[in-house]
């Protein structure tokens, strides 16, 4: 679901209004994880990143077909104890945490262009990262 709003995450700086697309993603019929993308309206404003499906690479690719290169991403991870919207929303037992990961993508010009604030049932998911050394 895509929509306009004027609530703007903090990490998009003095944007005003943003593009919210929400999803939530199912294993084996299972809800384990939704995510709400924020992106600044004047960036996806009659793009296909506005569409419900944005297409083949998503809305990265779209980004990057907009002039927007993607240079880097900051996350932030935590484990915690769900909140009962989040109990009812991921269908989750008793005592299970979520992660909840937020993720900012900037551009090449140091331009935040996305935040994605994702919640995932941590009894269902692995996170393994490939680091550089230097």
């Amino acid at each position: 679901m895509c929509r306009s709003s004027t609530t703007t995450p903090p990490r998009l700086g003095s944007v005003r209004r943003v593009l919210a697309r929400r999803r939530r993603y199912l294993l084996d019929g299972r809800p384990v994880e939704f995510a709400a993308s924020y992106l600044p309206l004047d960036i996806a404003r009659g793009t296909q990143i506005a569409e419900p499906n944005p297409g083949p690479g998503g809305i990265y690719a779209r980004l990057e077909e907009l002039g927007h290169h993607l240079h880097h991403f900051e996350e932030e991870i935590r484990a915690r104890m769900p909140s009962p919207d989040e109990v009812r929303t991921l269908r989750l037992a008793s005592g299970v945490p979520v992660i909840h990961l937020i993720r900012t993508a900037f551009d090449a010009e140091g331009r935040a262009v996305e935040v994605c604030d994702t919640v995932m049932a941590a009894d269902a998911y692995v996170l393994a990262y490939q680091l550089p050394a230097t």
